[in-house]
């Protein structure tokens, strides 16, 4: 019987296993699990002493390019002795492996372990360290590109529209509201004009899943997949976003946005044009991700449905109303 050709694949725990073992020559205590499938596909290497996260790209999803300067990118972050996950080079000192599953070529990627814990529930002193960390790494890479997306207003809001089309008509209110309100987004991004120096590299997906906390309240920030060249406001807005949802109370949402922009403000400024943009820029981002589920329907299928169209952007909507945006 001929194999049928398959559109994705889950790469074997314990073959990855030994794959990494040989090419960074671990030892044979080393066991290899699948954390979590998605976009990529993400596995945890360790023994008794020491963990690792295995990145494996999907299939065409990231070029080689693309996924070398992401690396370059944490490579910088971490001679600035900043806090991020870094990748880790092998035997040979590479730091990007090819392997063959049966829809083509993945990318595999070793990256140290963001020792600490999840907090989904953020005290007022996390927000802060949070917001310092995010305004070094915005020192860093403030005025400078790499070769990935330009995280604009055809990518952030038109092109996550169009990819929405495929699967809902029109005719929806939700699909009214996203295209009226990135209209409305579109234009406040081209009024505003930041400066070059307020724009740079990006992580774009800066929430409470992708940093650790450790006791002594020192983040480290991981998953920099999404990077690429924009306003560096949209890192900010976006956490302001995810906070929103998180807080139901929102005396509570305004101080902990207080301490983060405090801790951000506290190592690099953050102009009034910016600060009016967060609202716009969390929205934005919102939009994007909303698109991406779309563009990614083999990993998003299982939830991308009319209702979940309905309140993910109910809670755009909500974010909107809260900060008085009106859709032209």
């Amino acid at each position: 019987m001929t194999t049928f050709p398959v559109i994705a694949s889950t790469l074997s725990e314990k073959d990855l296993g030994n794959f990494i073992i040989e090419k960074y020559n671990l030892n044979s205590n080393f066991e290899c699990k699948l954390f979590r499938t998605g976009v990529n596909h993400t596995y945890f290497i360790s023994d008794s002493n020491t963990k690792y996260v295995v990145r494996v790209y999907c299939h065409n999803w990231r070029s080689k390019t693309e996924i070398t300067e992401e690396l370059k990118l944490l490579k910088t972050l971490k001679s600035n002795n900043l806090s991020v996950s870094f990748p880790i080079s092998d035997k040979n000192d590479e730091l990007i492996h090819e392997v063959n599953a049966p829809e083509g070529i993945r990318y595999v990627v070793l990256f140290s372990f963001a020792n600490g814990e999840k907090k989904r529930f953020m005290t007022n002193e996390n927000c802060f360290a949070v917001g310092s960390l995010i305004a070094k790494i915005h020192n860093i890479t403030a005025g400078n590109k790499i070769e990935r997306v330009n995280y604009d207003s055809e990518i952030l809001l038109r092109k996550s529209y169009n990819y929405l089309k495929q699967f809902f008509t029109e005719d929806l209110n939700a699909m009214k509201f996203l295209k009226e309100i990135g209209e409305k987004i579109s234009k406040s991004f081209q009024e505003t004009n930041l400066k070059d120096s307020q724009k740079g590299i990006v992580h774009l997906d800066i929430w409470y899943d992708n940093f650790s906390i450790n006791a002594e309240n020192e983040i480290t920030i991981f998953d920099f997949d999404n990077c690429g060249n924009g306003l560096l406001v949209l890192d900010v807005g976006y956490f302001c976003k995810q906070l929103f949802f998180i807080e139901q109370d929102k005396n509570q949402y305004e101080l902990k946005v207080k301490s983060f922009l405090e801790g951000y403000r506290e190592v690099r400024e953050l102009s009034d044009k910016e600060i009016d943009l967060i609202p716009e820029a969390g929205a934005s981002i919102f939009i994007f991700y909303l698109g991406l589920q779309a563009q990614r329907f083999d990993w998003s299928n299982i939830f991308l449905t009319e209702n979940y169209l309905k309140m993910f952007v109910g809670r755009i909507i909500d974010w909107c109303d809260y900060y008085k945006i009106e859709k032209d």
